[in-house]
């Protein structure tokens, strides 16, 4: 008998066309001889739609924004959770913020549904890069110097914390929120008024900033594949035309470079390969997570983030390491959604009496 699959995809957040592209590769990719395919859209605006069963690749992001034609359409998670006909288990491709930050991985606990990919803690802390910073400290995970700050702190003491921005980096510097992926908000300022814009950016999407120390180093990335024993991609690097890997380099102007495997020493790649599992460890991921890295010119290896649903289209790079490591991109969701139910039923082991 064929397994429920519920794809979850779209979401009220700033990365919702990118969720949208990486359904439609992932709807195109799944072995429909093995699921039935129950899509599962969230609109901009928060609602929740489920559509009828796919039995076939779609063709277009178009088919995948559902109007609620000849389905249920609930409007809200409470009808959601009333639905008769729920997923055997769910795969989300949501990306950012109300579904890559450990909130619909709540939901999915609540309803005692596996579903792929990382658990709330580990969701929530790799969403926020200062929280994930300063777990990574705690196992002695060597990073680029950074300052963070909040909204609030920054309407109240602007001078002062760019004082202390100043004094703590030295230009450039990259400005980030801290709770978005994709490279979204992101921007690198050369002087104090640069910074300033950068910062009155990032706050556009995010409460609360990072600003870190700008590094000359190569970008190198791997992919971690597993539950309690992962295992690690070849490493791929990105070399984009633009000063660095932003939203557009990543999405839209398609003149990145990715070189793959990375040509890197093998003492480094064994190192970030240690490296990768102890953030995968520190977190407590589950799944998947892709490690990204900055290699300098002496061959010192910074960890810079890990991100808990990286981008998952057939050209994203986390697949494409993976198929460079011999495992395709079919194989790689069969991987993830067999992870997903071999965890949730070693959690079905705990007891929750006294009894």
């Amino acid at each position: 008998m064929k397994k429920k699959l519920g794809l979850v995809y779209g979401g009220k957040s700033a990365e919702h066309e990118v969720s949208l592209s990486t359904a439609r590769a992932a709807a195109q990719a799944i072995n429909f001889d093995t699921y039935e395919v129950m899509p599962i859209y969230i609109t901009p605006e928060g609602e929740w739609r489920t559509g009828t069963s796919l039995t076939a690749p779609v063709d277009t992001i178009e088919e995948l924004r559902l109007d609620g034609q000849g389905s249920s359409e609930p409007d809200s998670i409470a009808q959601f959770l009333q639905l008769e006909n729920k997923p055997d288990v769910i795969l989300p491709l949501l990306h950012g913020t109300n579904g890559e930050d450990g909130t619909v991985q709540g939901l999915f606990e609540v309803m005692n549904i596996p579903y792929a990919g990382n658990g709330v803690l580990a969701s929530s802390a790799g969403m926020d890069k200062v929280v994930m910073k300063q777990l990574f400290a705690q196992v002695g995970l060597a990073q680029v110097p950074y300052v963070h700050f909040i909204r609030s702190e920054w309407e109240k003491e602007e001078a002062r914390l760019l004082d202390a921005a100043e004094q703590t980096l030295q230009y450039p510097v990259f400005v980030k929120p801290a709770n978005l992926g994709s490279s979204v908000g992101i921007s690198k300022a050369d002087n104090r008024e640069s910074l300033k814009q950068a910062i009155a950016f990032a706050l556009k999407f995010d409460r609360k900033i990072i600003v870190e120390q700008g590094v000359t180093a190569r970008e190198i990335e791997m992919g971690v594949l597993g539950n309690d024993e992962p295992a690690c991609s070849v490493p791929g690097e990105i070399k984009p035309v633009a000063a660095f890997y932003d939203y557009e380099a990543k999405y839209q102007d398609g003149n990145t470079e990715l070189v793959i495997p990375a040509h890197i020493p093998v003492d480094v790649a064994t190192h970030m390969k240690d490296m990768a599992y102890r953030a995968f460890k520190v977190l407590d991921c589950a799944g998947l997570v892709r490690a990204d890295f900055f290699v300098t010119e002496s061959d010192e290896v910074l960890i810079n983030e890990v991100n808990t649903m990286p981008g998952f289209t057939p050209t994203s790079m986390f697949p494409l390491l993976w198929q460079h490591t011999g495992v395709s991109y079919p194989e790689l969701i069969d991987r993830l959604i067999e992870l997903a139910i071999a965890r949730h039923a070693e959690k079905q082991q705990i007891q929750y009496t006294m009894d």
